[in-house]
């Protein structure tokens, strides 16, 4: 299990990638073939524009506490294959990390959605870390609109670091 320590926490409020909005999000990802969505808002966008992920990583709430029945509902509708993996907050759990891995080991197995009993906000660094570069990763920051992200060598080598100090 990867602990976020409290020296990093700071860090990851900083921005990795193209902060967008809704609208540029949609507009982004309309030709983008493997896309992961973490977080429950961001996967809800996605689904209600009808743009499919290939992984969606959620834990049924937000911000502002439980997800609504009708965002639980277009979640759970999504998804060939669903995973359902604990991982505590402020942590990779070894159950998140490896259903990622797999997920990742062949492409066309996509519409895969992990439920995560616990806390999803650091799946983005392992997702990241691992995607391969045909893939499009995207995830909230909140108040502030949504990160898309492709794993360049160099964005991978900055989550390398944070992940080599959990």
């Amino acid at each position: 299990m990867r602990i976020l320590p409290k020296n990093l926490r700071d860090l990851l409020r900083e921005p990795i990638g193209l902060l967008v909005d809704e609208k540029k999000l949609v507009e982004i990802l309309k030709d983008e073939k493997y896309i992961v969505s973490v977080g429950d808002q961001v996967t809800y966008t996605l689904l209600k524009y009808d743009i499919k992920p290939f992984m969606g990583i959620v834990d049924y709430k937000t911000r502002r506490g439980s997800c609504s029945d009708d965002v639980k509902k277009l979640i759970k509708s999504f998804g060939r294959k669903t995973f359902v993996v604990r991982n505590p907050s402020g942590c990779i759990s070894d159950d998140l990390w490896s259903v990622i891995k797999y997920a990742f080991e062949d492409l066309k197995s996509g519409d895969i959605l992990i439920e995560v009993e616990g806390e999803e906000d650091l799946a983005s660094l392992a997702v990241i870390y691992m995607a391969p570069s045909v893939v499009t990763i995207i995830y909230g920051l909140p108040d502030r609109g949504v990160l898309v992200v492709k794993p360049t060598s160099e964005v991978k080598q900055k989550i390398k670091k944070i992940l080599d100090e959990m």
